[in-house]
């Protein structure tokens, strides 16, 4: 949407909870009503979730439930808390089996037996086999309803399968190609399908299918679905049979979470599961706050260090002035190796394996940063106070710029390796343990050329 439209939904959001609150529920529904579905999703992110919850039940039935398919999960989950019992087995009952599967994901445990026996048996069954993968596996994400088509099938008969299910199938602009045993052998697409002779047999339309394994973690198969510029990604089980498909619009709704928890992360909060407006302010509170105490904790190494070396600050007071410029530099340096690596992850660049590979070149690339800041942080604090202390801040320069890049490079690896999300050690820690290392670094490069 465009500024403007963004704009102009902000100031529908505003009036639109003041008529809630005067308990004016006409006013609001006569709001409603010109607003597009886009529009309605995006007005529901911003209001509080009281509110949201009365405009939803102001919607028409089918206005509904392609409003509550447009939202994030994380807004779909607290609407789901706000409305009453009836009205969520009603929902969860019309959605796919993908988008149950999601919104599961944002519900307490104990919601999902209670919400699973309100559906078919045939429905049960399909979410209940996707809640069986793993958490952050594409095997939750894809959507288990899908069409095929085998090679010796004609042109003919392969539409009559699409037309019968067009209603119920997640998409038909791709379809898989399967054998006897439900192997994927290939993919052809809607497009070819309809250009080609009705008794062209398939075998001559389709093309090398690229698929994903149901175990593999979500983020790297929507991400090579994009980068191949897929419409859908066949998913299968260890022995290559069909099981699922993913579509272009799911894998950028992951891809979306992924980066989104990724830049919180790096910023030392935990994401957050609705637009900022709309986010109480103690959800805003406990999502900063441990960060907080956890970064406080590390910070006291900084101080440690400061005062182990409170003799040689006496000593050479002029020492302090250089302190900010010294940490802030370090920490800059590592975070920008640390953002650089963690997105090389991510598009598939790099990994674990190559810890070595990306120590040695962010080494050279530390090196090269330090030795040009080193040699302008020199020439000017030579110039202004001492050749000597400008000495110390030039080689000073060069060791925390090395070092920090080190780091930033090998700790997102290190992360992965773990198991554990490269963004959480990235900028915020990384930053707290440079800030320590480069004070040592600095005061003891000060006692050797200082003779302190």
């Amino acid at each position: 949407m465009t500024p403007t439209q963004l704009q102009n939904i902000s100031d529908s959001a505003d009036a639109i909870g003041q008529l809630i609150t005067d308990g004016d529920l006409a006013g609001a529904s006569d709001l409603l009503t010109p607003l597009s579905v886009p529009e309605v999703v995006e007005l529901v992110d911003r209001l509080r979730t009281d509110h949201a919850a009365i405009v939803y039940r102001l919607l028409t039935k089918a206005r509904a439930l392609d409003v509550f398919e447009g939202l994030s999960p994380g807004a779909r989950g607290e609407l789901v808390r706000a409305l009453r019992n009836a009205e969520v087995a009603t929902l969860f009952a019309e959605m796919d089996p993908d988008d149950r599967v999601w919104l599961l994901d944002e519900l307490p445990a104990s919601v999902a037996p209670q919400l699973l026996r309100g559906l078919s048996r045939t429905e049960r069954d399909l979410t209940a086999a996707m809640l069986g993968y793993p958490q952050a596996s594409i095997g939750r994400r894809m959507s288990p309803e899908f069409v095929t088509t085998h090679p010796h099938l004609s042109v003919r008969d392969t539409l009559a399968r699409v037309h019968a299910a067009l209603d119920s199938a997640e998409t038909v602009y791709t379809l898989p190609v399967t054998d006897a045993g439900r192997g994927v052998v290939g993919v052809v697409s809607l497009r070819d399908l309809m250009s080609a002779d009705a008794d062209t047999p398939v075998s001559a339309l389709m093309s090398e299918a690229q698929v994903a394994v149901v175990d593999e973690q979500a983020e790297t198969a929507a991400r090579r679905m994009t980068d191949f510029g897929l419409l859908a990604l066949p998913i299968v089980d260890s022995e290559h049979r069909l099981v699922g498909i993913l579509t272009i619009d799911d894998a950028a709704r992951i891809l979306k979470q992924e980066e989104s928890e990724d830049a919180a992360r790096q910023g030392g909060v935990e994401p957050l599961r609705r637009s900022y407006l709309s986010t109480p302010i103690r959800r805003l509170v406990r999502s900063r706050v441990v960060w907080l105490l956890v970064l406080a904790v590390g910070a006291t190494l900084t101080v440690q260090v400061l005062d182990h070396f409170e003799a040689t600050l006496a000593q050479m007071t002029v020492l302090a002035l250089f302190v900010p410029l010294l940490i802030g530099t370090g920490g800059n340096t590592g975070n920008q190796a640390a953002t650089t690596v963690t997105r090389s992850l991510a598009l598939g660049e790099v990994s674990p394996r190559d810890v070595r590979r990306v120590l040695s070149r962010e080494i050279r690339v530390g090196s090269c940063l330090g030795l040009l800041l080193g040699v302008l942080g020199f020439a000017l604090a030579g110039l202004v106070y001492d050749w000597h202390i400008g000495l110390v801040i030039g080689l000073t320069l060069v060791a925390v710029c090395t070092v920090a890049a080190s780091i930033g490079g090998i700790m997102p690896l290190a992360a992965r390796a773990i198991r554990v999300d490269p963004a959480v050690f990235s900028n915020p820690f990384i930053t707290t343990f440079v800030d320590a290392t480069g004070l040592i670094i600095y005061f003891l490069i000060a006692r050797a050329v200082l003779g302190l």
